[in-house]
């Protein structure tokens, strides 16, 4: 499985780990905060005050992923990629240690249970960060409705016969990228979801262990990079 698809399975399984666990908290995107903030404002719902505190927590990530490519000055995509890895791995490790430590009952207006959503929106904002920071080939794997619809497009292309050679070759490379995203995204929200029903915020050690080996497969092709060719 290649690091988009990685990444896409691990964002399906934080986020909907996150909205089972934490009264409907989306760690991985703003969107469906912004939307259930709405809600919690016309009293449907719970937990606003966790939603909102998920804003700053997210812009935490993405400004941190930020100074750590600019400040740090990787040099080579597979060197910042190494760094953004490891970093979301910790909080995401992190996140993990707080969910654990609320124990088995707890409610949405507590400081535990927002800095434990603060955390895991952090670790997200590093992942939203990482395809824009680091240029790589690649799809967008955080949020899947952009790839759902390009992967429509493309294969109503690929069925009409108006459109060129071309163009349909074009678009089956498009939807050869995006169809193994979205599928490792709808299978990560799945087992994020079994996950936590069977063993709580321990589910959380699985994406922990994936950045970890995305870390050090980007370390070592580093390396490789690096070396003089014989």
């Amino acid at each position: 499985m290649n690091d988009d698809n990685v990444l896409s399975a691990t964002a399906g399984y934080v986020d909907t780990l996150s909205f089972v666990s934490l009264f409907g908290l989306f760690t991985a995107h703003v969107t469906g905060n912004f939307v259930l903030i709405g809600g919690g404002v016309a009293g449907y719902g719970q937990g606003i005050f966790l939603k909102l505190m998920a804003f700053p927590a997210f812009i935490v990530g993405v400004v941190l992923s930020s100074l750590i490519i600019r400040t740090r000055n990787p040099g080579t995509p597979m060197r910042g990629a190494c760094m953004l890895y490891a970093v979301q791995a910790i909080l995401l490790l992190a996140f993990c240690v707080a969910g654990i430590n609320l124990g088995t009952r707890f409610s949405p207006e507590s400081w535990p249970v927002v800095v434990c959503g603060m955390i895991g929106a952090t670790a997200m904002g590093v992942q939203n960060a990482h395809s824009r920071l680091v240029a790589r080939p690649g799809v967008p794997n955080t949020v899947m409705t952009g790839n759902v619809t390009q992967a429509i497009l493309d294969l109503l292309d690929l069925c009409s016969p108006r459109v060129s050679a071309d163009a349909k070759r074009a678009s089956r490379a498009r939807v050869a990228k995006m169809l193994p995203a979205i599928v490792a995204f709808g299978l990560g929200a799945i087992a994020g979801a079994l996950a936590y029903r069977n063993v709580g915020f321990w589910a959380l050690l699985l994406p922990v262990v994936g950045l970890a080996s995305l870390a050090t497969r980007a370390w070592l092709r580093r390396n490789a990079a690096g070396k003089p060719a014989s």
